[in-house]
């Protein structure tokens, strides 16, 4: 095995900014909290330039991370998909207001004649609940037979509809993507993404929906399934489990305490009253210990989130739940849920984003088809999701409470994954990781994210 935890692969063509990146590589090293072995990576893009990337422990038993390791980025693929569309609609081979059935005439089963893809891609089209589609978790993972069941699916309106502006399409919005592009491109969904997006970025290796077998056993796993196990790695994953969730120890505290954008956490905890501890026998100087649950709910406000619309977008009906590190589950098409891909390759796809869709001197989205996928669609609350995303076309805004960041957009994952771009400072950014984590009990991508945004504007990194 290779050692190169806490170290970075640098391409000797990238123009990296040392201050930034060996304050990134210190953040993510400390950000491993009480989770080593497992780690993950960071990748940060300006002006079509890696400037900085950052990788600590270990993607699987035998594989250290590094920015090109690939991983399971559930959500975060969305964004992906969502970029691909907007390649296609530069090139007119679809169009945001067009019906969906008019590409592909079996969408138009059960009253969906009429839906776009703006509807869609803002989640604004009621298919938002998977538990809808009678469909077991095997089925799940037949391409064909869901196109056919996502075609013939009825709208579904969430619980408490009058509250909400959209509501976030978990699972069905990959298939309904996925198959209005292979009925444009007449191309296979893998194919469509290799030959339209990921070969003119270089990124073709290492970014898939559907993981070819052959770089199944190089995908980074869940440290719990490979951390002292003689199992064989074609059988890591095939668990079921739920995310460990743990009490924050005084190390996680004291390096949450040390973090830059821990002084606005502590302002905007003060300013929403929120409950927070105060240091024993430093009461008068009122100052407080924010825990994960604490900074997480800067970003996410859990009182408002409708368990009942969660469950329908996220988690089907049927009792076998899918576990989608199983190989069977990452060598699927799931678009909406199991995107594959490298922080590489993340952070060059929003690079191109961040440079309004040009990419070393080739015009892959026109600057009005930018212009119209830049543009948020609402920004009432999300019935799924518990804040208002300000959904773009395919994407959502920046969730960051420390820096102005009303340009920037992108899309994270289940996990805490996330990627996205800032066309105002031409950034672009992607964290991955194989902590065992969700996005509602993390807060490493917002540590990772407000970091940049703070050394960018106190002219660390020059603009």
């Amino acid at each position: 095995m290779s050692d190169n935890n806490n170290k970075t692969n640098q391409n000797p063509n990238e123009q990296t900014d040392s201050e930034l990146q060996q304050r990134l590589q210190r953040m993510l090293t400390d950000l491993q909290l009480d989770d080593a072995p497992a780690g993950g990576a960071v990748v940060v893009y300006q002006d079509g330039k890696c400037i900085a990337q950052a990788s600590v422990g270990l993607a699987r038993a035998d594989l250290s991370w590094s920015p090109d390791t690939l991983s399971l980025n559930f959500s975060t693929g969305k964004g992906v998909l969502a970029t691909l569309v907007h390649v296609l609609v530069a090139q007119q081979l679809l169009a945001y207001d067009e019906p969906i059935a008019s590409y592909w005439p079996a969408f138009a089963a059960q009253h969906k004649g009429d839906i776009t893809l703006r509807h869609v891609m803002s989640h604004q089209a009621n298919l938002f609940s998977i538990q809808s589609i009678d469909a077991d978790s095997e089925e799940l993972l037949d391409w064909q037979l869901m196109l056919s069941k996502v075609a013939a699916m009825s709208v579904t309106a969430p619980e408490d509809a009058e509250l909400y502006d959209s509501a976030y399409s978990a699972l069905v919005y990959g298939w309904v993507l996925g198959g209005v592009i292979e009925a444009v491109t007449e191309l296979s969904l893998a194919e469509a993404l290799r030959h339209y997006l990921t070969e003119p970025l270089g990124i073709a290796d290492s970014c898939y929906f559907g993981v070819p077998a052959s770089k199944v056993d190089q995908v980074a796993m869940l440290a719990k399934n490979f951390a002292g196990s003689n199992e064989d790695s074609s059988q890591l994953g095939n668990r079921r489990h739920k995310p460990t969730i743990k009490a924050d120890s005084a190390e996680t505290l004291k390096t949450y305490a040390n973090l830059p954008s821990y002084g606005c956490w502590q302002q905007h905890t003060l300013a929403n009253k929120k409950t927070a501890n105060t240091i024993q026998g430093d009461e008068q100087n009122n100052l407080t210990i924010l825990d994960t649950a604490h900074i997480n709910g800067l970003y996410f406000n859990t009182s408002k989130l409708n368990l009942r619309n969660y469950k329908a977008a996220l988690i089907p009906a049927n009792k076998q739940p899918i576990d989608y590190y199983q190989r069977e589950t990452l060598q699927a098409a799931i678009p909406a849920a199991n995107g594959v891909a490298s922080a590489q390759a993340l952070a060059t796809i929003y690079a191109m984003l961040a440079n309004g869709g040009q990419w070393e001197g080739r015009t892959l989205i026109d600057s009005a088809t930018f212009e119209a996928l830049a543009k948020p669609q609402v920004t009432g609350l999300d019935a799924v999701m518990p804040s208002n995303m300000d959904w773009r076309l395919g994407y959502h805004r920046l969730l960051s409470i420390c820096a102005d960041t009303q340009a920037s957009f992108g899309h994270m994952g289940y996990n805490g994954s996330v990627a996205w771009c800032d066309p105002a400072r031409q950034l672009s950014f992607a964290f991955i990781h194989n902590f065992d984590t969700t996005m509602l009990n993390d807060v490493r991508q917002f540590a990772l994210t407000e970091a940049v945004f703070d050394l960018l504007d106190n002219k660390i990194l020059a603009p």
